[in-house]
């Protein structure tokens, strides 16, 4: 299934921006997202936003820019730092500096860096990019144990009390934002399960 919906999408992103080297970036993409520091933050998180994309492509003013912006936004990733983001915008102007356009590459690149912290947006294609990008915080209770368990894979390297404190600062925020999910569609099919899963988390009553 996940692959499918990797292979639509990238089809979808041809057919829209003609790369010139399109199968290079692909390849440059695949490869990074394999890399072995990451067990949650891999083709399996793309895939599900692209799969969170395609039931909300028909809000979006310029959907593929923000498809775009998915397959970019954790495209540098490495857990000991702090400039993920701002590298992955790089990444993505380096590899497309010669299929797009200035104005998109700096739309883009601004959607990238705002997966950092999640602010409310005025745009709303960003709050929806924003929204996919957590909707893992409402999956179903299973699938959440398991990105816990991720996360906590690609910090393995950090003292165990330490990353407990941490994670715990980390879901508390997102369980104090009221709402967690700035737009409807995700307000009306996420949120109530979100803080479901946050509670319990947050209880240590996930199993």
């Amino acid at each position: 299934m996940w692959n499918e919906i990797l292979h639509r999408s990238w089809l979808r992103l041809e057919q829209n921006y003609h790369f010139n080297d399109s199968q290079n970036v692909l390849n440059v993409l695949k490869q990074a997202y394999a890399e072995s520091q990451r067990a949650y933050h891999t083709l399996q998180h793309i895939s599900e936003c692209l799969f969170h994309f395609e039931q909300v492509q028909d809000l979006l003013g310029d959907a593929r820019a923000v498809e775009l912006a998915l397959w970019f936004h954790d495209a540098v990733y490495n857990p000991k730092a702090s400039d993920n983001e701002e590298c992955s915008a790089t990444l993505f102007q380096d590899l497309l500096k010669d299929d797009l356009s200035t104005a998109l590459l700096a739309k883009i690149s601004q959607w990238i860096i705002a997966t950092k912290q999640h602010f409310p947006s005025s745009d709303q294609d960003l709050n929806l990019l924003l929204d996919i990008d957590l909707a893992i915080l409402g999956a179903t209770s299973k699938r959440f144990i398991e990105y816990q368990q991720q996360i906590q894979c690609e910090y393995d390297w950090v003292d165990s009390e330490i990353y407990q404190h941490k994670r715990k600062q980390v879901l508390t925020h997102f369980f104090l934002q009221q709402p967690l999910y700035q737009t409807t569609f995700f307000q009306d099919h996420f949120e109530l399960q979100a803080k479901q899963n946050l509670t319990l988390a947050l209880a240590g009553n996930l199993k």
